[in-house]
């Protein structure tokens, strides 16, 4: 009896449900249509449920569904920081892949979203990061700008040391200053030694570059410190595809990362798939 009792007040207290856990556990293997229909299963869906569907819906790439779902969440908790973040990356998404008469109004909701979440919650950390992201790459017309990139990278160091040397080299090379950006990349894999994605970030800097000996040796280095990293085998394979060289071992490297387990934060597999098409077998 105590067991179920302290079972029950867990739920009260996290407000999810038994539905809302089991669809997202299959959320986190990639297993978006399974998760939607547990989810659309439970009758009075709340917050969790409706943005936990939003974004299997946004990892499909269905951006239509996915607005939906946050924006029904939004108006149950309307000064939720991570749902206009959410919603911000729809629209940013929609931009990039709608046509040109709706880009613009895409994207400046996108921004709109973007800042409103950032002010909502200065700590969020991906709102910090996607919201630079929309200011280094977007035109000056809307909204974007190299100096408002500039004055975010100090909250994403303030938050994170290693994101801020690393949001620091994207602006370093949008601005061509290549061994600057090198210099930050570098200071950023140091504060986070075991954080094998800033070796990655490294890495693929010095590919990009024509550095391929160095390149490989930080690739090699971050194989050490995690050799099943979905992350790595991709990022490398990319790299070697790329570059049109070890195709053998691209090939084997996206071998073992279809087979891997998967979650969100990795690639796709139909974009594996289609990089090993890519390398002649």
């Amino acid at each position: 009896m105590r067991g179920l009792l302290l079972f029950l007040f867990a739920l009260a207290v996290s407000g999810k449900t038994p539905e809302w856990d089991r669809a997202h556990e299959l959320y986190q293997r990639t297993d978006y249509p399974q998760a939607i229909g547990v989810l659309e299963r439970i009758s009075n869906k709340g917050v969790d449920e409706l943005q936990l569907i939003g974004q299997c819906y946004f990892m499909q790439g269905d951006y239509k569904r996915s607005g939906e779902a946050f924006e029904k969440a939004l108006a149950m908790a309307p000064r939720n920081s991570e749902l206009h973040r959410l919603l911000g990356n729809v629209y940013g998404r929609r931009a990039e892949t709608g046509n040109v008469f709706t880009a613009p109004g895409n994207a400046k909701k996108a921004r709109q979203y973007l800042e409103e979440a950032v002010e909502l919650d200065p700590k969020n950390r991906e709102a910090a990061a996607n919201l630079f992201e929309y200011y280094l790459e977007a035109p000056g017309i809307l909204g974007g700008g190299i100096d408002k990139a500039e004055t975010l990278v100090k909250r994403i160091a303030m938050l994170d040391p290693s994101a801020g040397h690393h949001a620091q080299a994207q602006l370093e090379g949008k601005q061509k200053r290549y061994e600057a950006a090198e210099e930050q990349l570098r200071r950023a894999a140091e504060l986070a030694p075991r954080q094998v994605g800033r070796l990655i970030d490294l890495a693929k800097f010095l590919s990009d570059r024509g550095r391929v000996k160095e390149s490989d040796a930080e690739f090699t280095e971050a194989a050490h410190l995690a050799p099943d990293s979905p992350q790595l085998l991709f990022a490398r394979a990319e790299t070697y595809i790329r570059q049109n060289r070890n195709l053998n071992d691209a090939r084997h490297l996206l071998e073992r990362y279809l087979a891997s387990p998967l979650t969100p934060d990795d690639p796709p597999r139909e974009d594996a798939r289609a990089l090993l098409s890519k390398t002649g077998n």
